[in-house]
């Protein structure tokens, strides 16, 4: 999983926004057209999957133009987790006659979507109050929302702890950052959290593909350019930060601090199973985080 190093450019885009098909305040194209003003280049409409909103899937195919793309996609629910009714499970790349399955449960939903086609993911974790053995059993998800913005406003944004132990035994799992954009009056602006996917253009199967494999990176500001290993060390090079950190599968990370970083090389030799990057940006433009993907050294 090296996002930076096979062919194509990164394409910015949101996995995770609703509209008014369920809870958001914003009709599809409204919603759409927030993404592509912002200078995005694709979106995926996640509207929960629900009984009360009749099981939406958004098909967003009219709202495609020839420079802004969607991806199919609905946020699943099933009963239940440890510590809470429902399961939260974003599925992006469904087909459009995606259904409910009467008594499915939450990881047997999961499993039906990534057979469909599906990129599946754990969405916000931290805020759902997901358990490890919740986490474990949804044996169908590629990745974890790492950061969800919205949730980020009531102080639950951060699932990289989750994703840290989950990582540490074994689960070979991406992590991304989206919005959970709602565009409610009580909400945080939109356009908040995204990823970067590397893609030879920009159509909906390249980009579901990449995201399976894991050729993207998240951000909430930063940009990372490039990230190559070599004799046991790492070299990023990105936008401007005020850190660059490493770190991995056990506590202990490595890190090179300063005013407008835009390169530098870190060892790797206290990491066994995998390393992770992050870049942390410089106060005012590009403020907030950007991380990589898992890098596996097994």
């Amino acid at each position: 999983m090296n996002a930076f190093a096979g062919p194509g450019r990164f394409w910015r885009g949101n996995l995770h926004t609703h509209t008014t098909n369920s809870d958001g305040a914003l009709s599809p194209a409204a919603a759409v057209e927030e993404y592509r003003s912002a200078g995005y280049d694709f979106v995926s409409l996640t509207d929960h999957f629900r009984a009360e909103h009749g099981y939406p899937v958004t098909d967003t195919r009219p709202l495609r133009t020839e420079k802004f793309t969607t991806l199919i996609g609905a946020e699943l629910h099933a009963p239940r987790t440890r510590l809470g009714s429902s399961w939260h499970i974003l599925a992006v790349g469904l087909p459009l006659d995606f259904a409910p399955v009467p008594g499915e449960t939450g990881p047997e939903l999961a499993r039906r979507a990534r057979r469909a086609g599906a990129f599946v993911g754990m969405a916000h974790p931290s805020a759902s109050l997901l358990t490890l053995d919740d986490a474990e059993s949804l044996d169908a998800a590629h990745a974890v929302e790492v950061y969800n913005a919205v949730s980020a406003w009531e102080d639950r944004g951060d699932s990289w702890h989750l994703c840290d132990v989950l990582l540490a035994r074994g689960h070979r799992l991406t992590a991304y950052a989206a919005d959970d954009a709602h565009f409610q009056p009580q909400d945080p602006p939109g356009c908040a959290a995204w990823v970067q996917v590397r893609a030879t253009a920009l159509e909906p199967d390249l980009l579901l593909a990449a995201l399976k494999d894991g050729d993207y990176y998240s951000s909430t500001g930063p940009e990372i350019h490039g990230v190559s290993v070599h004799d046991g060390r790492v070299t990023v090079a990105c936008s401007p930060a005020s850190r660059v950190l490493v770190t991995g599968g056990q506590p202990g990370k490595q890190v090179v601090a300063g005013d407008g970083i835009t390169e530098c090389t870190l060892p790797l030799a206290e990491f066994r199973r995998y390393f992770r990057v992050t870049v942390v940006g410089m106060d005012g433009v590009g403020a907030g985080r950007a991380w990589t993907n898992p890098f596996w050294l097994d």
